[in-house]
């Protein structure tokens, strides 16, 4: 056992041989490997970087195709308004004289109602605008009145509904808006 223990000894105190040669290859090889884990570094950096835009642009595709499917239906809707605003005129302006005249009036409003009902499921909802506080994002002033009888910048008449479908403006309402009466007139 001894010789072993002397053979090992030995193998392990003998000198490396260091020559310029064995060094440069060193140096070369440690610089290759330097090379070589900044590459690495770079290409996972890349990786990572085109892994977090392909989300984004999963996410954003994603968020544009529900998107399109909320508001795809605005161009029919547009259109609709126009049925949906000849109804409510002809219940507004029909006269009721007779029983026959009431009925017919009265069936115009149910078929009106039946028909918001219907564009309301599909997110188009009417703009309250008589009696609120004139908002340009919501309705397009068209006249003006003169009165007390409102705070000034009020809407005092709706001349046409506006609607909101999902939430975004469709249509403005036709709105005519309150001003301060100027004293000594008389309107």
């Amino acid at each position: 056992m001894g010789d072993k223990d002397n053979k090992q000894q030995e193998l392990t105190e003998q000198p490396v041989d260091e020559t310029p040669e064995a060094a440069q290859e060193a140096t070369e090889a440690a610089s290759e490997l330097q090379k070589l884990q900044e590459e690495r570094d770079s290409l996972y950096d890349r990786l990572l970087r085109k892994q977090a835009e392909f989300e984004n642009y999963k996410k954003r595709v994603d968020r544009e195709r529900a998107e399109h499917a909320q508001f795809a239906s605005a161009e029919l809707m547009k259109e609709l308004l126009n049925a949906l605003d000849s109804f409510d005129l002809a219940v507004r302006n029909a006269e009721s004289n007779t029983t026959a005249g009431a009925k017919m009036i009265e069936g115009f409003a149910l078929i009106y109602k039946q028909f918001q009902d219907i564009l309301g499921r599909f997110g188009l909802k009417p703009i309250e605008a008589k009696g609120q506080k004139f908002d340009p994002n919501k309705h397009q002033a068209v006249s003006t009145t003169a009165t007390d009888e409102a705070e000034e910048n009020t809407v005092v008449e709706e001349l046409r509904k506006g609607y909101m479908l999902n939430g975004r403006l469709l249509r403005p309402a036709m709105v005519s808006v309150a001003v301060q009466k100027k004293q000594g007139t008389d309107d």
